[in-house]
């Protein structure tokens, strides 16, 4: 006899009453500030109240999915191979939160006594006193329950529980320091420190841990690309995460104010230094996704990695990505390229994009594959060279893109294979993004006088106007000073 579904059931209805007519009415816009963060409040609690009933049924989901006899297991029973694939049909819930589901629930579960059937306290019971009465969701109760349980065995249960105790009464507002009840990543914040000062052994435990742990596997490569799975250690994420941070740091990004034509070239010979605004560089807004920006600047680490000199090296060179593409596929601009340790093939641009900053080597073969000759030329800007572009255009020369110089590539701006030299007038700073997509982007890039200038898409500048560019202080300082 199900003794929930009719009230599961009028609770839906009546929740389902409130939402179309608040949506009818358009009630969220109608109210105040406060009355919006009020509002905001009092859904949460509802939500935390019926994560609470989720986990309830997710723990006893658990306790007879880890039944001894695999004919009486419910997921068995069901058709299914394990709890996780349960609870995602069931539940319409990723694979992710449905882990989170489970770890919940068995830190707030009430065990059932195998011998009496007596129903004994959960593992934390202030933990699920909270959840009970909607101070507690599930991002709470992960917050609070695993920094305290990863310092299992060696804190005893009663220390973790006391210590838990503490944590639920900052999320009630009845903490020590009488602070407002506190948001989940505060909860992480107590419950961390209060797991350190627990833990005699400190954190060497749990880094030994991590280290066994450690991997970053390369998937089978795809029609979308290689995937990538991972578990960092702590440090080397934080190292990671600088390097997203510095290179993905906010940055404004606006329009030219309408009917502001600078002081460029236009193309019938008017020219000057400035950039695309008196107050800085100006550029349309990035549309990549934060996932997407830190993918490229992953990709920019690897690079400067490379060109640094300091890795290992194979058969007595340094660690170089080889790209084979044909010479008559490569001027038509049609066919493929293969990279390799790629089981992909490549585009055309992918292959002009890695060659641009390396060495191409033409390598002659006769019909029967035989190598007839091979010749390396001279295409890389050498250090000082570098050095050089670098105090000229101080970083990616992209207005508003704001990558630094360490974090670039140099390219050619009239193509080597088309007769450009490897030289400084020749050689601009882009970041990994702005070089890779270069050809599609719509952005236009020419030397004048040895000196960059940029055309911005038709879609963002009408005007079409060449103007040079540069972040170099010393640079931006002449011109102010001049202008």
């Amino acid at each position: 006899m199900d003794l929930l579904r009719q009230t599961l059931r009028e609770l839906r209805t009546t929740v389902q009453a409130a939402a179309a007519g608040a949506r009818d009415e358009r009630a969220c816009e109608r109210l105040s500030d406060d009355e919006l963060a009020a509002h905001l409040g009092s859904v949460a609690e509802l939500v935390r109240l019926v994560e609470g009933m989720l986990l309830d049924a997710v723990g006893e989901a658990a306790r007879r999915a880890d039944n001894p006899v695999r004919e009486e297991r419910m997921t068995d029973r069901l058709g299914c191979h394990d709890l996780s694939e349960l609870l995602q049909r069931t539940t319409r819930l990723s694979p992710q939160t449905v882990r989170r589901l489970q770890r919940a629930a068995v830190a707030v579960r009430p065990s059932v006594s195998e011998t009496t059937g007596e129903v004994l306290d959960a593992s934390f019971p202030s933990v699920r006193a909270a959840m009970v009465d909607g101070v507690l969701g599930v991002d709470g109760i992960l917050s609070i329950v695993e920094p305290l349980q990863s310092t299992a065995p060696r804190v005893t249960a009663s220390a973790r529980r006391a210590a838990a105790d503490i944590v639920v009464a900052e999320a009630r507002g009845d903490g020590p320091d009488g602070a407002s009840p506190a948001c989940a990543d505060i909860l992480r914040i107590h419950a961390q420190a209060w797991a350190c000062a627990l833990d005699q052994d400190g954190a060497e435990p749990r880094e030994r841990a991590a280290e066994r742990k450690r991997h970053v596997t390369l998937g089978v490569a795809t029609s979308d690309g290689v995937p990538l799975r991972a578990m960092l250690l702590p440090e080397v994420a934080a190292q990671l995460q600088t390097i997203f941070d510095a290179q993905l740091s906010p940055r404004v990004s606006f329009p030219p104010p309408a009917g502001a034509d600078g002081h460029g070239d236009d193309g019938a010979g008017r020219s000057s230094d400035l950039e695309f605004g008196d107050d800085g560089p100006v550029a349309p807004l990035d549309e990549r996704t934060r996932r997407q920006k830190q993918h490229d600047a992953f990709a920019a680490a690897l690079g400067v990695a490379a060109s640094s000199g300091r890795l290992p090296t194979i058969g007595g060179a340094p660690a170089t990505l080889v790209v084979q593409v044909d010479a008559e596929d490569l001027a038509s601009g049609t066919g493929y390229a293969h990279a390799q340790g790629c089981a992909q093939p490549v585009s055309l641009a992918v292959a002009r994009h890695i060659g641009c900053g390396g060495v191409v080597e033409r390598v002659a073969m006769a019909a029967n594959g035989r190598i007839v000759a091979f010749g390396t030329g001279d295409r890389v800007f050498g250090h000082r060279q570098r050095r050089a572009i670098v105090l000229r255009d101080g970083g990616c020369i992209i207005p508003g893109c704001g990558v630094s110089a360490a974090w670039c590539e140099i390219h050619h701006v009239v193509e080597h294979a088309r007769g450009g030299p490897t030289h400084t007038d020749n050689g601009v700073l882009l970041c990994w993004h702005h070089h890779r997509s270069l050809d599609r982007s719509g952005w236009g890039i020419r030397m004048r006088h040895g000196v960059p200038e940029v055309r911005a898409p038709g879609w963002f500048d009408a005007s079409l106007r060449w103007r040079a560019v540069t972040t170099a202080p010393i640079r931006q300082r002449t011109r102010i000073l001049r202008g």
